[in-house]
């Protein structure tokens, strides 16, 4: 039984709860990419890109053999959109919404950095050139304005120790995951044994 919950409704009441955040975490700001964000951002080959739209909200993992975006101007990033599961989930918040957020990740690195922004979907043939893989280009780029960079409190991954566990151990398959979800009409065993052969040789 969900036990009665006395829930938030206003700003005033939410910010009575807490201190008035501390001096650094508002100094870090930048609305452009600075010598060591850039330095920092050009290590990550892992983001979540989270956004909105008109079917609701979204968050997607981004991953590169490289850096996982593409500066094109210290305010101005270009992402490519590689194959995926073709949902077009994010893709569609872009075009009818257009504000993003991405979490930039570095493996042994704490530090999580934050860009909010505006993002818009191209086409163009010059920018998907610019990220040809084994012959093969994006169909879509997703070009980024950044509004406001900084980095996370890094509190959230020194809880998690999330790049000192391995806690995969047991856990269930995207095959069981489908089997389970279609009555066993699809998924198990066999469709785990051939994503593994078919995501490494459609990665681009």
């Amino acid at each position: 039984m969900t036990p009665k919950v006395d829930y938030i409704e206003d700003i005033a009441s939410l910010e009575a709860l807490y201190p008035m955040p501390a001096a650094p975490s508002l100094r870090k700001v930048a609305t452009r990419l600075t010598p060591l964000y850039r330095k920092w951002i050009a290590k990550s080959r892992y983001c979540i890109v989270s956004t909105v739209g008109t079917g609701g909200t979204d968050g997607s993992p981004r991953g590169e053999d490289g850096p996982v975006v593409t500066e094109l101007d210290a305010q101005t990033l270009a992402m490519p959109d590689w194959r995926g599961n073709n949902r077009l989930d994010t893709l569609r918040n872009i075009v009818s919404d257009g504000r993003i957020s991405l979490l930039f990740m570095v493996p042994g690195s704490d530090v999580v950095v934050r860009i909010n922004g505006q993002a818009r979907m191209t086409a163009d043939a010059q920018l998907r050139a610019m990220f040809n893989r084994q012959g093969k280009q994006p169909a879509t780029v997703i070009v980024i304005k950044i509004g406001e960079v900084y980095t996370q409190c890094a509190r959230a991954s020194m809880r998690a120790g999330i790049w000192s566990r391995d806690d995969s151990k047991g856990l269930p398959t995207v095959g069981e995951i489908l089997a389970e979800q279609t009555r066993g009409e699809e998924g198990g065993a066999s469709y785990d044994a051939e994503w593994q052969e078919r995501a490494v040789r459609t990665l681009w």
